[in-house]
């Protein structure tokens, strides 16, 4: 059947599908609000089925939990993330303690034999209080992980500091090259971001974005962002035969496939890309390109502040928030 056959026999199913996306896009608006509420975030973390969904998407609050599934993972052929949840911090003193946890953390997964890297905001160490405080941090956490021959992952946060977070990244980059940095396809920006950077030759997490900003800076439109994502990420892949690595961070299956059938067709190597996703979430599809022979690497998150994460989870795709619904009534 032809497209513009299919077009004029499915008019009134497209008219539902828009429909629907424009719900889809309510929910995950009104979820992204929801992210930044002190008052929901103090109900809901208190509440039975909330905690029961959000043991889907991390392992516990505790870093013994993070380390147990960074082993499973491990016993599959899938390498981790560790990610201890939290930014926004308001003092020196909060920093300073994530950055003693963090140092914590590369010696244990040391201990552990596992192959796993960390990722921290810029603001758990002191971004938003003092750039210098957060830089001194940060060149503690990259001079520890470069001494065991781990990637430090910088992760991207709101639009208001992609600026500071990025000259954060260059500044530490100039000290070691083992540091990545997120990037975000849904800001517009981000394709003259990468002008400045792929010439460094840098180890990029490319992801969608997570966070609610106005359709001024980013694109409102998933299909927009779908787009944006692949061309992007085509974009790292044709430069790895100058230094730059891609982290795929999606769990969308379509985008998967294209990018897969771009690597084997441009003949991308092996070293200069792997595949990122989130624990707990298409376990099957992680496993299928484990097996495969692709690269894949699961975030795994742990904390006690945990809420604003998992309302952006459940905003970025409708079917997590089903697993949330289908939780309220457990058979």
């Amino acid at each position: 059947m032809s497209r513009g056959r299919l077009c004029k026999s499915t008019a009134g199913w497209s008219e539902a599908s828009s429909d629907g996306t424009r719900v889809v896009s309510i929910i995950r608006t009104l979820l992204l609000g929801a992210s930044g509420s002190a008052w929901l975030r103090e109900r809901a973390t208190k509440t039975p089925f909330v905690m029961r969904s959000v043991s889907r998407f991390m392992p516990g609050e505790r870093l013994d939990d993070a380390i147990d599934a960074a082993r499973r993972e491990q016993a599959q052929g899938i390498g981790a993330i560790l990610t201890h949840l939290g930014e926004n911090l308001t003092t020196a003193a909060e920093a300073a303690e994530v950055t003693r946890h963090y140092l914590e953390v590369l010696d244990a997964v040391d201990a552990a034999g596992l192959e796993a890297q960390i990722s921290v905001k810029p603001t758990q160490l002191g971004l938003g209080l003092d750039p210098e405080l957060c830089y001194r941090n940060l060149q503690r956490l990259l001079d520890r992980s470069g001494e065991r021959h781990r990637v430090l992952w910088m992760d991207m946060e709101s639009a208001a500091y992609v600026d500071d977070t990025l000259a954060l990244f260059r500044r530490a980059r100039e000290r070691s090259p083992l540091i990545g940095i997120a990037l975000q396809a849904y800001l517009y920006r981000t394709e003259r971001d990468l002008d400045a950077l792929l010439p460094l030759g840098v180890t990029i997490r490319l992801v969608k974005g997570a966070y609610l900003e106005s359709p001024r800076i980013a694109y409102p439109k998933k299909a927009d962002v779908d787009e944006n994502y692949y061309r992007l990420a085509c974009r790292i892949l044709n430069e790895s035969g100058h230094g730059a690595v891609l982290h795929i961070a999606t769990h969308d299956s379509t985008l998967i496939d294209r990018l897969a059938e771009h690597i084997d067709t441009c003949h991308v190597p092996a070293s200069t890309y792997e595949y990122a996703m989130l624990y707990g979430i298409r376990q099957p599809l992680q496993q299928r390109l484990a097996a495969s022979g692709r690269r894949v690497r699961v975030l795994i998150s742990y904390g006690e502040y945990w809420f604003p994460w998992y309302m952006r989870r459940l905003a970025e795709r409708p079917a997590n928030l089903l697993f949330m619904f289908r939780n309220l009534f457990p058979r």
